[in-house]
């Protein structure tokens, strides 16, 4: 176990101390840990070297830190504290969980002594994230709460449920979050407010998608851009659209079709759009969404880091902690979401499968940042199947559906299935509104 640590970096949840003499500066890396993500401090090694200089009286040194930790933090908080051999030398692991708080150091009181973990450094909390981690302990999310101001606009509500043919009453909209109970009346919630607000940008005026197009690699030069102000469900269209219009290039097949080849595979765009709108805190001031298109790559960054409890680590493995609950129930009611969780582990499966290099995820702070690449590393991996279509696609030109099921030898659902996957990767593109259209044609991508 120790070793596994010595091979780390410090980091989100992660630090070591050379011995206990700072017994103030441990405490408050118990508190930020105990309020971000939980950690390990491991005391007696040098953090840049690792070097093993040991603890003197290691059972003396770990009553005093239980001590310590109880005496100076509350809410009461017991780490697990274990005392490792390393040869002749003793190093003590202080393991703290992450619980509903918020810890503060109980001499500073809560709005000086709240520290939470940015990086491999601890800070003080703001007056924000107090509050929110309050949410958290009392087991709400910011958009559950009243927008107290603010209304619903319906047409909206029923417009995007009836991409799913569903009509929501009343009723259906307070058991997904997008209404509540508030002083005895039903009022918009935070949330219904961010999905279909009539006024939104009123009422949260941060909560803009900026889109914007660079020059080259950096953002010293912008060629277009785009502030994206309108509902939610209806803000994912338009931030593709924009991002399709500045990053398709075009050709041609044939005499007849039209070929858009796009740079990144529509899934992973989609996802990436997804995941910002879905996972952003808006409930920090000054800060907004950001998708920057260069020439090698997308940043989509949201306000925010990883929520309470969540690591990168966790992320990539298919741990989810929603931090917008009314916004998730509403995505996935309308389909624009299918697994919770899953989500990061496809963009990465998806652009390796499609030879890119591999996405980038980042905690820049109070921010969450995932990039795409449109470098291509290694080529493309398909299937047997995949490949004997694209080589009757470069042969024919296109084919419909049916005769690529014909040609597949299986049913037409398994065909429709395999299509949809392929049209999701940017393998294929089609020209018709379904697959299941007889009138559709499947065209080929051409690989760079």
């Amino acid at each position: 176990m120790l070793n596994d640590y010595l091979a780390r970096p410090e980091g989100k949840t992660l630090e070591f101390k050379e011995n206990t003499k700072n017994l103030h500066g441990i405490v408050k890396t118990v508190i930020a840990f105990a309020n971000t993500a939980g950690g390990v401090i491991v005391i007696g090694v040098r953090d840049r070297t690792k070097e093993i200089l040991g603890v003197e009286d290691a059972l003396q040194e770990e009553e005093r830190l239980a001590s310590v930790i109880a005496d100076n933090v509350t809410p009461l908080l017991v780490p697990d504290i274990e005392i490792h051999s390393y040869g002749d030398k003793a190093v003590i692991l202080l393991h703290v969980p992450h619980a509903a708080g918020p810890y503060y150091y109980k001499s500073d009181g809560i709005d000086a002594g709240t520290y939470i973990r940015f990086g491999s450094t601890n800070r003080k909390a703001d007056c924000e994230t107090i509050a929110s981690l309050k949410l958290f302990a009392a087991n709400r999310t910011y958009d559950e709460l009243p927008a107290i101001k603010g209304s619903l606009d319906w047409a909206s509500i029923e417009t995007a449920f009836g991409w799913v043919q569903k009509r929501p009453s009343e009723k259906t909209c307070e058991t997904m979050g997008i209404l509540t109970s508030y002083a005895g009346k039903i009022s918009a919630t935070i949330g219904g407010i961010l999905l279909f607000g009539s006024d939104r940008t009123e009422l949260l005026p941060d909560s803009i998608v900026r889109c914007a197009l660079f020059a080259g690699k950096s953002k010293e030069k912008i060629l277009d851009q785009k502030d994206i102000k309108i509902g939610l469900p209806f803000a994912i269209h338009e931030i593709i659209a924009f991002i399709e219009r500045n990053t398709r290039k075009e050709s041609r097949i044939g005499k007849i079709f039209r070929e858009d080849i796009s740079e990144y595979p529509p899934f992973a765009v989609r996802e990436a759009v997804t995941n910002a709108l879905l996972h952003a805190d808006y409930s920090m001031t000054g800060s907004h969404i950001q998708i920057a298109i260069f020439d090698d790559r997308i940043e989509f960054t949201n306000p925010g880091g990883l929520p309470f409890g969540q690591t990168l680590q966790k992320a990539l493995s298919g741990f989810s902690r929603l931090r917008n609950r009314v916004l998730g129930r509403v995505f996935r009611e309308l389909n624009l979401i299918e697994q919770w969780g899953s989500g990061l582990q496809r963009i990465f499966a998806v652009c390796k499968r499609q030879g890119l290099k591999k996405p980038e995820i980042e905690e820049l702070g109070n921010q969450f940042r995932l990039t795409l690449f449109s470098t291509r590393v290694a080529k493309p991996k398909l299937s047997g199947w995949e490949d004997k279509l694209l080589q009757a696609l470069q042969e024919m030109g296109s084919l419909t559906p049916k005769q690529i099921a014909k040609l597949w030898k299986v049913s037409s659902r398994t065909a429709r299935q395999r299509l949809r996957e392929m049209l999701n990767e940017g393998s294929i593109l089609r020209i018709a509104t379904s697959i299941k259209d007889p009138r559709a044609r499947i065209i080929a991508k051409k690989k760079e």
